[in-house]
């Protein structure tokens, strides 16, 4: 399967290997979706709570007014998911098996007439 925009990600169960180019042209993608957007969350599917604080440590990094807290607490066993929310700063991480990898980003809108929108799943190092 060819990705050339975001929307081809979303029937994918874990994120695809990408090129240098599929990646900078979905980040620009992605940029104007986030910057439009109020606030968003987060989803990270992960073989290791590690691997997903690292990759949520990366969005922030990236975008430097989507902060999150309390990492250090995190913990969880085997896979994981991990849901965080840019509105209240709040992350949580639970063990789950059987999840594929990768992000999935939600821009959402403080407006209700406004559908919020899901992208990925985006590999673990998109950010990076």
């Amino acid at each position: 399967m060819e990705i050339n925009e975001l929307v081809d990600l979303n029937s994918l169960r874990t994120a695809p290997k990408l090129s240098d180019i599929q990646l900078n042209k979905l980040l620009k993608e992605l940029e104007a979706n986030i910057l439009k957007a109020d606030w968003i969350t987060i989803g990270i599917m992960a073989p290791s709570d590690t691997k997903a604080i690292e990759a949520l440590q990366s969005i922030s990094e990236k975008f430097s007014k989507i902060k999150f807290e309390n990492l250090d607490s995190l913990n969880a066993d085997g896979s994981v998911f991990l849901k965080g929310n840019q509105k209240t700063g709040n992350v949580f991480v639970r063990s789950e098996n059987g999840l594929g990898e990768g992000i999935l980003l939600t821009c959402q809108y403080d407006d209700d007439t406004i559908e919020s929108s899901t992208f990925g799943p985006l590999p673990l190092d998109f950010f990076r």
